[in-house]
């Protein structure tokens, strides 16, 4: 059986991002932007819009993937969703090169 997954970035309305990963991506995005779990991240910053997704055919690989991009900076995470590979580059380097 043929399995795909996504990691997206959604942007909420308060200029936050929020990295998930699901089997999929319409049906969660409409969650997001309907679901009543007042709990839940995004329930006060709502709507919520897609700005990045990227395909996987294997979960542990989109998992990997997802923690990844949620350990990165906002700076990293904009260049990634604005797909500028430039800053994406420079905001990988780190600060004290010598530690």
């Amino acid at each position: 059986m043929y399995k795909s997954y996504w990691v997206y970035i959604v942007l909420c309305r308060d200029k936050s991002f929020y990295t998930g990963v699901t089997n999929n991506i319409e049906r969660r995005i409409w969650e997001h932007n309907n679901d009543e779990n007042i709990r839940c991240y995004i329930y006060k910053r709502r709507p919520v819009k897609l700005v990045f997704c990227e395909y996987f055919s294997d979960i542990n690989s989109a998992i990997d993937r997802e923690k990844q991009i949620k350990s990165w900076s906002r700076k990293k995470k904009q260049a990634l969703v604005d797909e500028n590979y430039d800053n994406l580059i420079k905001y990988s380097k780190r600060k004290y090169p010598n530690r």
